[in-house]
């Protein structure tokens, strides 16, 4: 995201948009991209409440973010541009609070990796979560991408 200290992203997070809605789809590629017609639009706030749920020590990634919300919804998919953009948003909101912080450092996205449009980068999330006992590893040469190591074995579960 770009100029991020001059945006209230406070604001956006408590902009529900006409949400939660589902829709149906049309488009076959993505239905069967996704396994069905029927996408759940999450507002910015849900994620932010979920991220707030992870505790010390474990991780979550975004895809099971979304895999939370269809099953809560009865849909078969939550829609992932909209998500990736309202975990950013929660972890920017958490960034300029001074109090009622949400550990948006513990949601990674798929596969373990560590996001890059968090507050600080990938730096500081890293910092954060080997703060917390995780390890992190560094994948590739000259597209350097960060993963928490099996990450899969401190999952949160939403149960």
């Amino acid at each position: 995201m770009a100029n991020e200290e001059k945006k209230d992203f406070n604001a956006m997070l408590n902009d529900s948009k006409d949400m939660p809605k589902m829709q149906t789809i049309t488009d076959q590629k993505s239905i069967e991209k996704y396994g069905g017609s029927r996408m759940y639009f999450a507002p910015p706030i849900a994620y932010d409440e979920i991220m707030k749920k992870v505790p010390y020590g474990k991780v979550i990634t975004v895809g099971r973010i979304r895999e939370y919300f269809a099953e809560k919804s009865g849909a078969d998919f939550t829609e992932p541009i909209t998500a990736g953009i309202f975990v950013s948003i929660a972890a920017w909101a958490s960034d300029q609070r001074s109090e009622d912080k949400t550990p948006y450092w513990r949601t990674l996205k798929a596969n373990g990796e560590l996001n890059a449009k968090y507050p600080g980068g990938m730096e500081a999330q890293k910092e954060k979560l080997e703060a917390e006992g995780h390890t992190v590893i560094q994948k590739g040469r000259k597209n350097i991408r960060y993963f928490v190591k099996a990450y899969e074995k401190v999952l949160f579960d939403l149960g």
